[in-house]
C-alpha cells in the first residue's frame, strides 16, 4: 500500500520533543498535529521513525477526542495520520488503520464538511478509495475517489493538496494528459504560511509527478 498523506516535533523514543512553532500552536491542537504531520511527513527519512512518529500522532489526536469527541478538525488529522502509517506498514496489517481513518473522515464530514477549509476530508477520503485494494481485500473504489477528489476541488480550486491528489489519481488510472494539467495548477498554488514544510515537501513530489508524466506522454 503506498504512502498517502505533514513540523514541529522530533522523535525521541515514543515522546515528541515539540519545536518553538508546535508550542506556539499548543492552543490550537489541529495546527500543532498539523506541523507535527508535515516534519514527519516531509523531513524524517528512516522508515521506523516515520512509523512511530505518525503513530505516535494518531495516538495524540485519539487522546483529544476522547476529551472533544465533536473536533472535526482533530478527526482529520487522526485520520491523515492513521492513512500515513498505513503507507509505512504497506501490507495487510495496514487495512484496520484505513478503515478507522475512513471512518474518521466520514465522521468529520456529518459535524463539518468544510472543516479547515481546504478540502482535505475531501482530498484524504478519495486519497484512501484510489489507493486502498478494492474488495475482498479492502474497500477500495476509483469512481469513489473520482467523486472525492472532485469534492475537494469544489472546495479549495486553486490549493496545491487538491490538485496534486488529483492528478496523482489520474496518473493511476493512465489519464496523464489530464493529470498534467491538474499539476500545473498545483505547482501554480498560493503558499500557505503556516505549511512552508508541507509546500516545500509537495512541490518535490509534483516535480517528481511531472517528470513521470512527461515520460509517459512524450513531452
Amino acid at each position: 500500500m503506498s504512502r498517502i498523506l505533514i513540523a514541529a516535533c522530533a522523535i525521541a523514543g515514543a515522546a515528541f520533543i515539540l519545536t518553538p512553532q508546535a508550542r506556539a500552536d499548543a492552543s490550537d491542537p489541529a495546527g500543532d498535529l498539523a506541523h507535527a504531520w508535515d516534519h514527519v511527513q516531509f523531513e524524517l527519512t528512516d522508515r521506523d521513525q516515520r512509523l512511530q512518529g505518525f503513530s505516535d500522532l494518531a495516538d495524540r489526536a485519539d487522546h483529544m477526542l476522547q476529551t472533544s469527541p465533536d473536533n472535526a478538525e482533530v478527526m482529520v488529522w487522526e485520520a491523515i495520520s492513521l492513512s500515513s502509517e498505513a503507507g509505512e506498514i504497506r501490507g495487510p496489517s495496514a487495512l484496520g488503520k484505513v478503515k478507522k481513518a475512513r471512518d474518521l473522515l466520514l465522521a468529520a464530514e456529518q459535524i463539518d464538511p468544510n472543516t479547515l477549509g481546504d478540502g482535505s476530508i475531501y482530498s484524504s477520503l478519495g486519497t484512501l478509495y484510489y489507493q486502498v485494494p478494492p474488495f475482498p481485500i479492502g474497500f477500495g473504489n476509483k469512481k469513489k475517489a473520482r467523486v472525492f477528489l472532485e469534492k475537494a476541488l469544489e472546495q479549495n480550486p486553486d490549493g496545491i493538496d487538491p490538485n496534486y491528489f488529483m492528478a496523482d489519481y489520474l496518473v493511476h488510472t493512465g489519464d496523464y494528459k489530464s493529470a498534467l494539467k491538474y499539476v500545473e495548477t498545483a505547482e501554480a498554488a498560493p503558499a500557505r504560511p503556516d505549511r512552508a514544510i508541507a509546500d516545500e515537501g509537495r512541490m518535490q513530489e509534483l516535480a517528481a509527478l511531472r517528470t513521470r508524466i512527461e515520460e509517459k506522454i512524450g513531452k
